[in-house]
């Protein structure tokens, strides 16, 4: 058996390398887990027979770190990265290597359709596009703007806070999923994100870059 205990909601599915049906889950309805050996695993979830995500992990001769390299085809294109992680506790007795808690602790590399946005300001809203077809223009007024080409149905509203600060709220099925507030820099270069994932109870910052 392969067990997620903080996906939302809960995954708990045979690791016999065949689609499992999960529901809940926005992105995806099938996984499959392949345990390639005693200290790698490979998941492949998708979305109405559609490969969404692949994700390879393997653990570390210690057993105290853990390497994803993942491959994410929800967009039009794929984005690929690598992303290195900790052990926080061992799994039970006798399970397999990568069981146990892990915190994040490195993203080695992400492919730069994966890292790059654009935004455009308009009169009274934000556009925004990416690389993979994920677009949506929405207005400084509160109200919903669907996310187009976005399989999970993400829905977005805007509220604008001074000259420099813009807050982003997510919703999908009508709950909040995420919320960001983005701040640009005094010198117009970079942006601060600062991102709270509201199903999973986590915060992320980050930094972004002007490109042109």
């Amino acid at each position: 058996m392969y067990e997620c205990l903080t996906c939302v909601p809960k995954v708990a599915v045979k690791a016999d390398g065949s689609d499992q049906k999960v529901t809940g889950h926005p992105y995806y309805d099938t996984i499959a887990v392949h345990v390639v050996n005693a200290s790698s695993v490979e998941l492949i979830e998708k979305k109405d027979g559609k490969v969404m995500y692949t994700d390879t992990a393997t653990v570390s001769a210690d057993g105290n770190a853990l390497n994803n390299k993942f491959t994410d085809t929800t967009g039009t294109q794929p984005v690929t990265g690598e992303i290195t992680s900790t052990r926080v506790s061992p799994g039970t007795a006798g399970s397999h290597a990568m069981s146990g808690a892990w915190r994040t602790e490195k993203v080695n590399s992400v492919s730069s359709n994966g890292l790059t946005v654009t935004y455009q300001g308009t009169a009274d809203g934000l556009k925004m596009s990416d690389p993979n077809g994920n677009s949506y223009d929405a207005k400084f007024d509160g109200k919903e703007y669907s996310i187009t080409g976005d399989p999970g149905h993400t829905m977005v509203s805007l509220k604008r806070i001074g000259n420099d600060t813009i807050e982003e709220t997510d919703k999908r099925d009508g709950k909040i999923v995420g919320f960001s507030r983005m701040t640009v820099s005094k010198d117009g270069k970079s942006i601060q994100v600062d991102y709270t994932d509201k199903e999973r109870g986590t915060t992320t910052t980050f930094t972004m870059e002007k490109q042109s």
